[in-house]
């Protein structure tokens, strides 16, 4: 390690390797560019070097069918996995592309097409090769658009609830790994976008010009915001209790624990309640908080949320307005008002809609009634059809995190296991990983 805390790629690479629980088959997500060919080499140098018979190497090739040349790129990262004897498989993109945000479409595609990938493969970890010139333009890009505590990108993301994706090459720079590569003679790709100054990503790296964020500084605000996922996590086993599957309580002990916690558990625990992707904004659960430290009993509402201040707790439950049906046809799933998984086993199209005024209050519930009734009118129920006989059975509601259940970051495992919990819903996967310089990843 330098001084600075950079790793090279092959100490990285080894490190990973190191920490990996066996046996373990690694699947490795290579474009063709510089970042990810070098990670496959890295990786393969390691195990020769180091032969372990419980860890074994694969590739898959995502091709966007975004630009003409990404084809051929795919055929030549294919001829090199040949060329080392590492099985690969290209996945394309198929269908319309959106005409607006395209990168983030793109990406939600990527990686579902690698846990396909994982799946034929039959590989546990999916490792990428992102650097730490990826992490310095990430911390500045949302430096530029809020002063608060920052998390760049993860080292590990469990994806889909289904497989974990590892980013070795985080403490390693972009310019070591191509030096790798060119010492070997093996060539790379290189993507236009990634000089097309119309992304932001584009601009911010050449205006880094090279620099930016330490090492050191990653790994300090990666400790201190785990620190506070642990202490939330705490929170929400103390202070959380979740009733009819959608309707959260957090008791008024609740209230006096460190704003921080109060203020990181709120915010996630609203975007759960809410169907939300990402937590609550910096002004919104500023309001939140006002609210509950001014004590007096009433309602607001936040990111779809009605916060109910009562004498025995804050409730939270979905408002129940833009509330809208989702069609999933037979033998598909989807996600419903971003709070439940539908999956349809049946052989017909079904609609899953909002209760509404339907919904059966129960009886031995010791909840205010008008919070209960309205955390129940924003529950799915499957609209009528025909025949109906027996397709209840066939039809699997279950909650969805919106914040976590497609992409759940390290930084994010203690919290949201502590909310499965709460919930009575399935765990969180443990991470495929064990110690790395004697640390619990």
């Amino acid at each position: 390690m330098r001084p600075d805390g950079i790793l090279s790629p092959e100490t990285a690479t080894r490190r990973f390797l190191s920490s990996l629980d066996q046996p373990s088959r690694v699947l490795v997500a290579i474009s063709g560019g510089s970042d990810s060919t070098g990670l496959l080499i890295a990786l393969f140098d390691a195990l020769k070097a180091e032969p372990n018979p419980g860890i074994s190497l694969c590739a898959a090739t995502v091709d966007h069918a975004l630009r003409p040349q990404s084809a051929d790129e795919a055929r030549d990262v294919a001829a090199l996995c040949h060329l080392l004897s590492i099985p690969h498989v290209t996945k394309v993109w198929h269908g319309e592309k959106p005409k607006a945000g395209i990168m983030a479409a793109a990406r939600d595609a990527r990686y579902g097409l690698l846990a396909e990938a994982a799946v034929e493969l039959s590989a546990d970890i999916i490792v990428t090769g992102h650097t730490l010139d990826d992490q310095r333009e990430t911390f500045a890009m949302r430096g530029e658009r809020s002063a608060a505590t920052m998390t760049g990108i993860a080292d590990l993301v469990l994806f889909d609830r289904r497989i974990w994706i590892a980013r070795p090459l985080l403490s390693s720079l972009r310019a070591d790994i191509r030096s790798i590569l060119e010492l070997r003679g093996i060539g790379w790709s290189d993507d236009p976008s990634n000089e097309d100054v119309k992304y932001e990503r584009v601009r911010t790296r050449q205006a880094l010009a090279g620099e930016g964020i330490s090492v050191a500084e990653v790994e300090a605000m990666t400790a201190a915001r785990m620190a506070l996922d642990e202490a939330t996590a705490g929170w929400v086993d103390a202070h959380v209790d979740v009733h009819e599957g959608m309707l959260a309580r957090v008791g008024v002990a609740g209230f006096s624990v460190d704003r921080a916690v109060l203020g990181h558990g709120l915010a996630r625990l609203a975007a759960v309640i809410g169907g939300q992707a990402f937590a609550l904004g910096a002004e919104a659960m500023g309001a939140v908080l006002e609210f509950v430290a001014a004590g007096r009993l009433g309602r607001m509402t936040a990111g779809r949320v009605v916060f109910d201040l009562r004498r025995d707790g804050l409730y939270l439950a979905r408002e129940t307005r833009g509330l809208v049906p989702l069609t999933v046809d037979a033998g598909q799933y989807g996600v419903w008002d971003g709070r439940y998984l539908v999956v349809n086993g049946s052989g017909v199209e079904v609609t899953v809609a909002a209760a509404g005024a339907s919904a059966a209050m129960p009886t031995a519930e010791n909840l205010p009634k008008s919070t209960l009734a309205r955390a129940l009118a924003a529950q799915p129920r499957i609209l009528a059809v025909d025949p109906p006989s027996d397709l209840v059975n066939q039809i699997e509601i279950v909650p969805y995190f919106a914040p976590f259940d497609r992409f759940l970051t390290r930084l994010d495992v203690k919290f949201a296991t502590s909310l499965a919990a709460a919930f009575g819903t399935r765990p969180y996967p443990k991470p495929p990983l064990g110690l790395i310089d004697g640390k619990t990843i």
